[in-house]
């Protein structure tokens, strides 16, 4: 999902750079949570597992905002599948 990001990332921080950062630490909390969990046990590690899914929400709706501002024309459907994709197994890991 990251490598996916990196070309609309660099296109939303030349249109606001504060969202192309919020963006970027919002991905990153994504994949570091996602770690944190896989090391953890019993509550803690759901709690990491839904810390990441919160994050990977803020993706979304970062680049939601994006297209409507027109910093980026349209996400990719890769990107867009590789998030449904992450989504769909972290929603499977907090329940």
């Amino acid at each position: 999902m990251i490598r996916h990001l990196r070309l609309p990332i660099v296109a939303i921080e030349r249109g606001d750079r504060d969202l192309g950062k919020q963006l970027r630490r919002a991905a990153a909390s994504v994949v570091l949570n996602m770690g944190e969990g896989s090391g953890s046990t019993g509550g803690i590690r759901r709690e990491r597992y839904r810390t990441a899914l919160g994050s990977l929400r803020e993706v979304q709706a970062c680049l939601q905002v994006a297209e409507a501002f027109g910093y980026v024309k349209e996400v990719s459907g890769t990107l867009r599948l590789c998030v449904s994709r992450v989504a769909a197994g972290l929603t499977k890991l907090t329940l």
